[in-house]
């Protein structure tokens, strides 16, 4: 597998070796060894299967109480997937990475505790697998606004278009006012 360092040398792209044949491929989404020796140390402890349609927008999430590091990959169709660092003691504290994943790159993003979490569908479909290191807890799940300007994340939308964003996601908080991890 290759890893490749982001703008934000604490989030990682995986590219795993893929094995083609006339049957179709075969890869290693996840090996404990060959993550340790790229510094990812973390248990998972939840796998999540999200389906979204064309132009969904979901995020940003994180949980202050319980933070979550996550391994995203879409298995089907598409997404422009973003973290922004939420660390106030991290020198990219309030930037943002943003990475293409899709069923056709095989990429995945390793995504620290720390970070929010969104991303926005680009094909007609996309079912997105990630794994977390720590469990879901909605007392502790926060939101920030997605098209927050001080965050200025350059969502790939097409001009005119408007994404499919949740009630939860519209009234998500601005970045300037959320709490954030020391």
């Amino acid at each position: 597998m290759k890893i490749i360092k982001t703008a934000n040398p604490d989030l990682l792209i995986i590219e795993p070796q893929v094995f083609m044949d006339e049957r179709g491929f075969f890869l290693e989404s996840y090996q404990k060894e060959k993550f340790v020796a790229a510094g990812i140390v973390h248990e998972f402890v939840q796998d999540n299967h999200s389906s979204s349609v064309r132009l969904t927008l979901r995020g940003i999430h994180y949980q202050l109480a319980h933070p979550q590091g996550k391994l995203v990959r879409a298995v089907i169709g598409e997404i422009f997937d973003v973290a922004v660092d939420l660390r106030r003691s991290s020198p990219f504290f309030g930037q943002w990475v943003g990475a293409l994943l899709s069923a056709d790159n095989k990429r995945e993003l390793w995504i620290p505790p720390g970070f929010g979490h969104g991303f926005l569908v680009l094909s007609d479909r996309a079912d997105v697998l990630y794994k977390a290191t720590d469990y879901y807890d909605p007392d502790s799940e926060r939101c920030i606004r997605w098209d927050d300007p001080d965050l200025g994340i350059n969502w790939p939308i097409p001009e005119g278009e408007i994404p499919l964003v949740s009630p939860k996601d519209r009234t998500g908080m601005s970045f300037d006012e959320v709490e954030v991890f020391v």
